[in-house]
Parts: C-alpha cells; structure tokens; sequence
C-alpha cells in the first residue's frame, strides 16, 4: 500500500527549493572580520607623563628615579608597549601614582629613544637559537668603566680585548681601571694596550678615588668586570652605605659571583651616574661585525675602501687595504695589530681569560 501523503510531503519540500526566493537586507547579517573591525577609541597621549630614569629591574617591577622630584616610584610596564622590553637605563614616561609611596605602582607607557645600547651575545647559554641570544646589558651609557684587577685574580686581557669591542660596537669611551695596584704594578698591562691610546686609572684600596671620580663626573657610566676584581668594593666607596656584596677569591684565582643584578647608582653631589653590572664570565659578540669595530681605529677606517668585496680584514686573502696602508707608512703597525687581536678576540680565536 503507498503512503500517498508521504510522497505529497517529500514533493513539497522539492518545490520549495526550486522556487526562486528574494532576499533582502533583513535575511543575512554579516559580522565584520576582528582585523575590519573599525578602531573604537584612539591611544591615550599620556600628556601628563612624567620623565623616569630606570635604576633597577626586579621581575617585571622597574625601580624609576624621577627627574627633578629627586624620588623613586615602582612601576609596571603598560601593554600598550607590547614587546618592547625596559632595561637599567632607559629614560621613560611614567603615568599613575609617581608620588613613591609605599604599595603604589605606576605604569611605564614610552620609552624614549635610547642614545646608546650596550649588548652582549649570550653564547654560554642555551635558549636562542643555536644556544646563542642578544642581550642588552644597559641602555643610555656613556662611558664603559672596564675593571680589572692586577692580581689576585690576574688580569685577563682577552676579557678587555672583548669590553673594548662591545664598547667600540656600542660608540661608547671605554676607560680602564686597574684596581689591586698595591699588589702589583700596572706596567705589563698599560705595555699591552700602548697602540690603542687607552684612557685608565689605577686605583688601591689605601688612597682615595679621586682619579676616578674625576672620570666619572657628569657621565653615566656602567661598570663591568670579572667577579672578584673589586668591582663592587669601587662601588661601595664611591657611593657609601649601598652595600654591593663584595665576595672573596677562590683558591685557584677566580672570583665568586656576587652582584646578581644589575643597578644604577647616583654619585654623591649628583656629579652622574654608575651603573654596577652582575660580575660575568664572557662576552659574547657574535652581534658585532668586522666593519663596526674598525670605526674604533678612525686611523684605518679610511683605508678599508680600498679592500676587496667582502674583506673580513684578517689578512689572510693577502690584499687587503688595512696592509697596503702600513706598508705605505700611513698608520702605525701596532694599530692593526690592535685591532687585528680584538677581531681575534671576538671570533673567540683567543682565549678570553688569557693573561699578558
């Protein structure tokens, strides 16, 4: 027996669809994609932004020296700066509660152009790509103070050599200084850099600091150096009751780290300012590159255009310009070879604790 009904039922629903439809307005409702989505407020301009100084960062809290007020404020850092990361140094804009009192916190919403970044390339760890990553160590410094002692631990110059690049790289004066020299003389080292008309001072722990004050005066200035090379122990007289950690020597002459991170310090009589920096075991500078160390020998930069493409300045094609110039007389020989140890040095060809 057919169920003639359910047949009727099934051609209607066939004729429904053949049946042409007019759509209008009121049928389909289209969302806009998120990307067209029109923007539904502008970014606020922070007009009332006041100028902060970073002096310390702990865990995404930025300890911020206030200009003028002559007080500090911690902040967070404001999404609006996305992936922008704020570093000892940086001059920001702060917005929020800047009166530094207890349990306020104010918000970091620009970071004004940086005028010098001092980075390092962490190739002793892993994380990054090939276990190598850049990392900037401060930012706005003027001046590069590279500590190292005379003894107890020796000096190791294949550690300068590498400060020398990075600060040359970074267009910021590096200047030497020697501490320990009541245990030894600082001849042999001051004869390994006699090319490079390196600026130093030598400091012992019996006489004051003048001659490295006198440096430091109207500056911001980041010190870097070994541990236990009386970096912290500089820091410590230089600006009293800041008590740095200051660690002992092991007993086969290296020393212990003791500064964990790093902090801005201002010198007594707001004469500028220090930056102290975690004591490290290398620099890396796989960042930096063969043409940015030769601008600090402004004696042979010029003679690099008469090199060949892609002349890494080594020497070893056998034309490059940098030896036509010293064997024309233009420039002292012990420059290049300055300058050729650094290259060195930064290649990691030599060894970064080897001694004079």
């Amino acid at each position: 027996m057919v169920d003639h009904g359910a047949g009727r039922q099934r051609w209607h629903w066939r004729d429904r669809l053949r049946r042409k439809r007019e759509y209008d307005e009121d049928d389909v409702r289209i969302r806009p994609g998120r990307s067209s989505r029109p923007r539904t407020r502008q970014r606020p301009k922070h007009s009332d932004a006041v100028e902060g100084f970073v002096v310390a960062v702990d865990r995404g809290r930025y300890t911020c020296h206030i200009a003028g007020a002559g007080s500090t404020v911690t902040a967070m850092r404001a999404r609006e700066l996305g992936r922008h990361g704020v570093v000892v140094g940086d001059q920001v804009q702060i917005v929020g509660d800047v009166s530094g009192r207890p349990d306020t916190l104010a918000r970091i919403v620009r970071i004004d152009e940086r005028k010098s970044v001092l980075m390092r390339t962490a190739d002793d760890e892993e994380g990054g790509i090939e276990g190598r990553f850049e990392r900037v160590v401060v930012a706005n410094a003027e001046q590069l103070v590279i500590v190292s002692s005379l003894r107890d631990p020796p000096p190791r110059t294949g550690f300068i050599d590498r400060c020398l690049v990075a600060a040359y790289d970074a267009e910021i004066e590096p200047l030497l200084c020697l501490t320990k020299g009541d245990l030894a003389g600082p001849e042999e080292v001051l004869d390994y850099y006699a090319a490079l008309d390196l600026p130093y001072v030598l400091t012992r722990p019996d006489r004051p600091l003048d001659d490295l004050v006198a440096e430091l005066r109207g500056r911001a200035s980041v010190m870097i150096g070994h541990s236990g090379v009386g970096k912290s122990t500089l820091v410590n007289r230089l600006v009293p009751g800041t008590d740095r950690a200051v660690g002992s020597v092991s007993a086969i002459g290296k020393g212990r780290h003791t500064s964990t991170s790093a902090l801005a310090l201002r010198l007594p009589g707001d004469l500028g300012w220090i930056i102290d920096t975690p004591g490290i075991r290398s620099f890396g500078l796989a960042h930096v590159s063969a043409d940015s160390l030769l601008h600090g020998f402004p004696d042979l930069v010029e003679a690099s255009t008469r090199c060949p493409p892609n002349c890494d300045h080594t020497g070893a094609g056998g034309d490059c310009g940098l030896d036509k110039l010293i064997a024309e007389g233009g420039a002292d020989p012990r420059r290049l070879e300055s300058f050729r140890r650094l290259l060195a040095s930064k290649e990691g060809t030599l060894d970064v604790d080897s001694a004079p």
